[in-house]
């Protein structure tokens, strides 16, 4: 909601540059997606890894 309200007064000072980021936001969105889905990627992959590390130290406490 406030996206849109920043975008009703961006379009009120200067709607030429407020249509061009209509149109130009899911263009960039479009080319963020991967980087985005990396991230997700490269996160898991570093949350299984700590995981994995940390597993001995988890089991110890538990048991004792």
């Amino acid at each position: 909601m406030f996206t849109f309200l920043l975008w009703c007064v961006l379009f009120v000072l200067c709607w030429p540059l407020a249509l061009a980021a209509l149109f130009l936001y899911p263009i960039v969105w479009l080319i963020l997606l991967p980087f985005r889905l990396v991230g997700i990627a490269v996160g898991g992959a570093l949350h299984l890894v700590w995981a994995i590390v940390t597993l001995p130290f988890t089991i110890i406490r538990r048991v004792a």
